[in-house]
């Protein structure tokens, strides 16, 4: 059976020009090359920003592929290459000769629930629980049944080791080696009064053992606010969301120069334009 390479893009110009390239030398090399899921997909290559990808992930339901980004967006995180030929054809040569190894990414599992219903969500970065129309949420939480604390500010990052990187890093949460499959909650903003007790730093939990249960408390809105991996959507009468680690995970191709902490300083303490000086002078 020919293989099948499903490839998603964002609609900026240079993603479709970068397209267009990859269909053309996947289709030169014998692969067919298709925007949907097939039986027969190999890879799914994500052209964009870090978003595209998690947006790409969620539509294909977290395909038991490899996922594979370009970046023609901003940070890049998740991201292998630039939107350069050479590094393309670099690329598509180590797919070929499987000179590549696969990075597996614990997801989060989410279980939303009210009174009659519930509902289950997947997230590879995390889970934001936040108060409506900017009020401050007031948020009972639970791990493993055992009460922590009833949390008061703006609201919790749940994420992953992943997504540490992400919103979590941003909001004074710590950066996770992505080979530890942990969750941490992270503060946004908190509250902490005579009135009001919450903890103002993250806690970092072993993924493979804890639940993490929130119960909003409602005391002018009965509506929260939820985003996954960066989608947003309002809830009314929440009775209690809870949060582990998922049986299953997502999968990144990692070409042979990848490197966890190399990739955090690249992409967070470089000062120089990396879109000009990263590339790599090895390929002829």
């Amino acid at each position: 059976m020919i293989k099948n390479i499903t490839i998603r893009s964002n609609e900026l110009e240079i993603s479709q020009k970068i397209k267009k390239v990859i269909i053309e030398k996947f289709e030169k090399a014998g692969f067919t090359t298709s925007e949907d899921f097939h039986e027969n997909t190999s890879l799914v290559i994500s052209i964009g920003g870090d978003g595209s990808f998690l947006r790409a992930a969620r539509e294909l339901d977290f395909p038991d592929v490899p996922f594979f980004c370009i970046n023609t967006g901003h940070l890049g995180f998740f991201a292998e290459i630039l939107p350069d030929e050479k590094e393309i054809d670099y690329f598509i040569k180590s797919f070929i000769d499987e000179d590549y190894a696969v990075s597996l990414l614990p997801l989060l599992e989410i279980d939303i629930s009210n009174e009659v219903h519930s509902e289950r969500e997947y997230a590879i970065n995390e889970l934001v629980v936040r108060g409506n129309r900017s009020r401050t949420a007031h948020l009972q939480m639970f791990v493993n049944g055992n009460y922590m604390e009833t949390f008061s500010g703006d609201g919790l990052i749940i994420s992953t080791s992943t997504g540490s990187t992400a919103y979590n890093y941003s909001a004074g949460g710590s950066i996770v080696d992505n080979r530890l499959e942990i969750m941490q909650i992270t503060p946004i903003s908190p509250i902490s009064t005579n009135a009001f007790r919450s903890f103002t730093s993250s806690i970092i939990l072993p993924a493979f053992d804890s639940e993490i249960t929130i119960k909003p408390e409602w005391k002018f809105d009965n509506m929260i606010l939820l985003v996954i991996d960066g989608e947003e959507k309002r809830y009314q009468n929440i009775t209690d969301i809870k949060t582990r680690q998922a049986n299953k995970k997502i999968k990144l191709l990692r070409l042979d120069d990848y490197e966890f902490w190399n990739r955090v300083y690249v992409k967070f303490l470089k000062t120089y334009d990396y879109k000009e000086n990263e590339r790599r002078n090895n390929i002829k």
